[in-house]
């Protein structure tokens, strides 16, 4: 057994963990650097973007020797250092060996950007931020705002897990994350600390587990980005560990963020589950469900409140699973629309199923069969504002 408690300070919340955003004048204003520092080696794990165009912080990590420790990441919004060739990864080498040899104490330090596709990397200006760096600064705010792009409100969570002996460890995050979001990872970066005693051998498994249906399961535009990263890092320091009660807290936790990222989708006004049960297979729920969130003709029905239960119908068809119209049911919330060949969309029922759209987040369900597989994806409406962002993401 074990208890679960939500705590504040996100990323700094765990034992021995510091970290701070400055700003380095790459955004017109506010914070746009920050750090994540820990005064003990980490284990270390990851998960990147499916793009295959990686950026080049995510190159310069996979140069590290497999099981490398590290006690540092440096994060720089504005700016993605993609598609910049041999210059931009050269780059984050300079950059890195600079803040060693202000900071010797630093060790392995790994690199994360986001911002726009190729633009050779302001480093200069990154540089001469690290002068604003205090290793033993504890500002999560401050880190959660200076890696935001075109969010609309910072995300960080953290968590005390508590066990049956009373033995409790941490966990924290931040993340960002609003725009190019597909379910492939999802366009993001999300940076977890813990002081938890994972081996090394678990936590992979874990990463991958908890993110099959939170970072894996989200949509905002169908886009998929060149520098998603997801990044877990461990010091251990709270001697503590339990690997059901760690998987727990860390699908909540990430739970949390991927449903935040969709609710701050770029004009979002609605956050949106499309759940598909009675699937062949988990493999084929998850194939419909994600087709469901990706879908433009949906997510504009969505945004203007128009139960159009054809457009589910038709995604669900053209998604490629093993479906029949005899089978199929479509729910609104708890408003049924169709069931089995019939249809249940009179005046009134079109009226109850408008207003479930008119909440900021509601639940579509479609059973597609009688089999056993189920999923839950996540996305939103696209309206106006996506393409006003999008038309002016440069300037």
């Amino acid at each position: 057994m074990f208890s679960v408690f939500p705590i504040e300070n996100g990323i700094v919340a765990p034992k021995g963990f510091y970290g701070d955003g400055v700003s380095a004048g790459l955004k017109r204003n506010g914070l746009d650097v920050a750090f994540i520092y820990s005064d003990s080696l980490c284990e270390v794990e990851s998960l990147f973007t499916q793009n295959k165009f990686c950026a080049a912080p995510i190159l310069h990590y996979q140069g590290y020797k497999e099981g490398f420790q590290t006690n540092f990441v440096l994060i720089n919004s504005k700016n993605a250092n993609a598609l910049t060739g041999d210059e931009g990864l050269e780059d984050v080498k300079e950059l890195l060996g600079s803040l060693q040899e202000k900071f010797p104490e630093i060790q392995n330090p790994i690199m994360s950007s986001t911002g726009v596709i190729g633009v050779p990397l302001p480093k200069e200006k990154i540089r001469d931020s690290f002068s604003q760096f205090d290793l033993t600064h504890k500002n999560n705010e401050n880190a959660a705002k200076a890696i935001m792009t075109t969010d609309r409100f910072a995300k960080s969570i953290a968590f005390e897990v508590v066990l049956e002996d009373k033995t409790h460890f941490r966990i924290g995050a931040i993340c960002k994350g609003a725009g190019m979001i597909n379910p492939s990872l999802a366009t993001m970066l999300c940076f977890i600390t813990t002081d938890a005693k994972i081996p090394k051998a678990h936590m992979k498994e874990l990463l991958q587990n908890a993110t099959h249906t939170t970072f894996n399961a989200i949509s905002v535009d169908g886009d998929t980005s060149t520098n998603d990263t997801i990044l877990l890092l461990s010091n251990g320091q709270s001697g503590v560990y339990d690997k059901e009660a760690f998987l727990f807290a860390l699908e909540k936790l990430m739970h949390k963020l991927a449903t935040d990222i969709v609710r701050d989708g770029e004009g979002s006004t609605k956050l949106v589950a499309f759940e598909v049960k009675g699937a062949k297979t988990e493999q084929e729920a998850r194939r419909a469900a994600k087709a469901l969130s990706q879908s433009l003709l949906v997510k504009t029905a969505l945004f203007g409140c128009d139960p159009n239960w054809g457009r589910i119908a038709s995604t669900i068809g053209a998604s490629g699973i093993e479906c029949d119209a005899k089978k199929l049911e479509i729910y609104f919330g708890d408003v049924c629309v169709y069931e089995r060949g019939k249809i249940y969309f009179d005046i009134e029922q079109e009226k109850r199923a408008a207003q479930i759209l008119k909440q900021d987040s509601y639940k579509i369900t479609c059973i597609v069969g009688d089999g056993d597989g189920q999923f839950t994806a996540y996305g939103c409406d696209l309206g106006h504002e996506y393409v006003r962002i999008n038309a002016d993401y440069r300037s």
